[in-house]
């Protein structure tokens, strides 16, 4: 029987300071039992907790962790970087070299921007479109998440083509209704949605290769169909996630 009496301390500390004591609710371990592990470090493909405790990490960060812990490669170019200053609130030669490297592996770029989380990627992305198109509504689908945006906070109702409910607190009906969820690969549910309303549809949202809600592989003749469509109504087709751009993509 392992210890993790110093991560259930640290966990009744924890939540003095935070809500539910954690700062993202998919650290939260409610859905399995218990409290969650306070994490001192890591190595290669291995955690250790705070209890001295050590794990394989299958999570990996969720995601960006893809050479492993501590990847000597890696640190070494971090101490290098920070030998010279941590932030200057200004542009950098690496910021060109990163970019000259995302764009020249995907054909399809021509110019990027940098944020600084998911969420708000999603959220530029949308305003983008709604600037462009001058319209307001947004098609989503179930299961793909977009980040914490008030307009995307949304699940479905029943019929072909249904304005969102909003499933989290402090969200405004009202926003909610600018969204529009359909099932997945549901071509039907597409053309009626834009029938009933494409004067106000200002882009379709999909991930490629959802994960949120399980790996849920897309028909890659969907994904086209969704391009012929929106390139045929003037609607912004947008692609928000990481998998198909920076994992397969590469």
């Amino acid at each position: 029987m392992i210890s993790r009496d110093k991560s259930a301390s640290l966990f009744v500390t924890a939540n003095q300071y935070f809500p539910g004591g954690v700062n993202s609710p998919v650290r939260a371990f409610r859905s399995v039992g218990g409290t969650p592990l306070f994490i001192e470090k890591g190595d290669g493909p291995y955690i250790w907790d705070a209890d001295g405790n050590k794990f394989i990490d299958f999570c990996c960060s969720w995601g960006p962790l893809i050479l492993g812990h501590n990847n000597p490669k890696v640190r070494k170019n971090i101490i290098g970087a920070v030998e010279n200053g941590t932030s200057f609130g200004a542009p950098t030669v690496w910021e060109n070299k990163l970019a000259e490297t995302i764009i020249s592996n995907h054909r399809y770029l021509e110019k990027i921007r940098f944020v600084s989380s998911g969420t708000e990627a999603a959220m530029s992305a949308i305003r983008l479109a709604r600037g462009v198109t001058g319209r307001s509504k947004i098609i989503k689908f179930e299961g793909c998440y977009h980040g914490h945006v008030d307009a995307l906070l949304v699940k479905a109702g029943s019929g072909l083509a249904t304005l969102g409910t909003s499933t989290s607190a402090g969200v405004p009906e009202a926003y909610a209704r600018e969204t529009i969820v359909l099932p997945l690969n549901d071509r039907a549910a597409v053309e009626q949605a834009i029938e009933d309303y494409k004067d106000d549809i200002a882009c379709v949202a999909i991930e490629p290769i959802p994960a949120n809600n399980g790996l849920l592989i897309q028909d890659i003749e969907f994904l086209r169909f969704l391009r012929e469509v929106t390139k045929r109504e003037g609607i912004i087709l947008l692609f928000d996630e990481v998998i198909s751009g920076f994992r397969v993509g590469f």
